[in-house]
């Protein structure tokens, strides 16, 4: 006999007109009550209670249920925003590398009437919404742009208990690993299906986006994008006084870069248009539009986006995981955060604030992390110092000095091998786009950022995988 108990897949087929009725009706039919009914019996009582809630509104079983079936949903209304004439104060680092338009952007983001603090990272750059590297606070409201379309996208270190000389030797079967074990590009599906528990998550029964996107979720788990994201070996230059608890050498690491793909963008796009429609903000601001967290959309966005953010760990675990055992090497540790991504925080005057990173890496003290430099340039292994004015933030990487249309039309591919060989990089994929010098020097942002973040080590890399391939 097969289980009784309802899941969320045995409802995807009957109409309901809320999530909430929806996880309402999941629980109270897998309660005590309704235990010796069979799923059949279940559905067919879900059914029958949908198509006439009120002839149930004396059942206190079903209240909670009827209640949310038969109250008037309040008409989806917009509101009006103006700007402040002046921006509020932020704080800049590496000001010198941050162009007048990125500038400028932020300050459009510090006019918002829900803006309450803010600050801007050295590889700052020009975005959608909040720039690229934009820190900006917010009470109780999430800015969907404020994030980005990538959300969670994050970087992850596995270290390995052998010496980078390792690369030296075996450099064919690392290359070889990296072809074989990762997949990237827009749209890229797995060739195999990979097991994660994250794709079990609720969630993806509750949400009508998230449902609609669990079939892609599983099919790209464990793969990356395009662009900037990478998977990398390279070599782990610790520090005397790190704080990883490991010895002073140099190790062979596994770095790489990537967001929750195509699960990510689908959940942005969505809750932009609806912040668009509720937010009406003045043309130049509109996709700074946000969601009260109060109201049922900002919590539905909320919700997804923290799971799009586990759903980006999850890829991140599967690559690692994959090439792991490919190699038959166990890492010793492994260093992770996100950026592109909003957190609650308590501030230094015990206020609670909505923190947005977009591009920025969190830096609360002593909290570990990554920044990485370039495919010919070194990453860090960083602390955070916790300074308040950068909102305990550090840059997330370089920064991008020239836009890619501009890279592809100032360098070619064989500019770009020499430079690589030059420096006895081995890439496999990878566009002019992504050329180093279309970046800032990863040196002088580290310099912008002495009072963000202290330096526990380095990362050089040495065998880059990028999509193209």
């Amino acid at each position: 006999m097969g289980s009784i108990k309802l899941k969320a897949k045995d409802l995807k087929n009957i109409n309901f007109p809320t999530n909430k009725a929806r996880s309402l009706a999941l629980g109270i039919f897998n309660e005590k009550h309704f235990k010796h009914q069979t799923k059949e019996e279940k559905l067919k009582n879900i059914q029958q209670i949908l198509a006439c809630p009120e002839d149930y509104s004396k059942d206190l079983v079903l209240e909670k249920l009827v209640h949310e079936l038969t109250e008037k949903p309040p008409k989806t209304t917009f509101k009006s925003y103006e700007l402040a004439k002046d921006p509020q104060h932020y704080q800049v680092f590496g000001k010198p590398f941050i162009t007048d338009n990125t500038m400028r952007q932020m300050d459009v983001a510090m006019q918002l009437p829900v803006a309450e603090k803010g600050a801007l990272m050295p590889d700052a750059h020009l975005g959608y919404g909040l720039p690229v590297g934009g820190v900006l606070a917010t009470k109780n409201e999430v800015i969907p742009y404020g994030i980005g379309l990538d959300i969670g996208c994050r970087m992850a270190l596995s270290i390995f208990p052998v010496s980078s000389s390792y690369i030296d030797r075996y450099g064919f079967q690392l290359k070889r690993s990296l072809q074989e074990q990762t997949h990237f590009g827009i749209g890229k599906l797995q060739n195999t299906y990979e097991e994660h528990e994250i794709l079990d998550h609720s969630l993806f029964g509750e949400i009508d986006l998230l449902r609609e996107y669990h079939g892609k979720a599983k099919g790209q788990i464990g793969t990356s994008g395009s662009g900037n994201h990478f998977a990398e070996f390279g070599k782990v230059v610790l520090s005397a006084s790190n704080s990883l608890g490991m010895e002073v050498g140099e190790y062979m690491g596994l770095l790489t870069h990537s967001g929750s793909r195509g699960l990510g963008a689908a959940i942005a796009n969505y809750y932009m248009r609806v912040a668009i429609d509720t937010c009406k903000l003045p043309r130049g601001a509109k996709h700074l539009a946000w969601l009260d967290l109060n109201t049922e959309a900002g919590q539905e966005y909320w919700m997804a986006m923290n799971l799009a953010g586990d759903y980006a760990r999850a890829c991140h675990d599967v690559i690692h995981r994959k090439i792991s055992l490919d190699l038959g090497l166990k890492a010793v540790t492994k260093i992770e955060n996100h950026h592109n991504f909003a957190w609650k925080e308590i501030q230094e005057n015990g206020e609670q604030l909505v923190v947005h990173r977009k591009g920025a890496t969190p830096a609360a003290k002593g909290q570990l992390g990554i920044i990485p430099g370039t495919m010919k340039d070194p990453g860090f292994i960083v602390s955070g110092l916790g300074n308040s004015h950068a909102l305990n933030s550090a840059s997330h990487g370089a920064g991008r000095k020239v836009s890619r249309g501009q890279a592809k039309s100032s360098w070619t591919k064989s500019e770009m091998n020499k430079t690589l060989k030059a420096n006895n990089i081995t890439l496999i994929g990878g566009g002019v786009d992504e050329s180093p010098l279309a970046y800032k020097p990863i040196t002088e942002v580290m310099n912008s950022q002495k009072k963000l973040v202290q330096i526990e080590g380095e990362f050089h890399p040495q065998i880059v995988r990028m999509d193209k391939a």
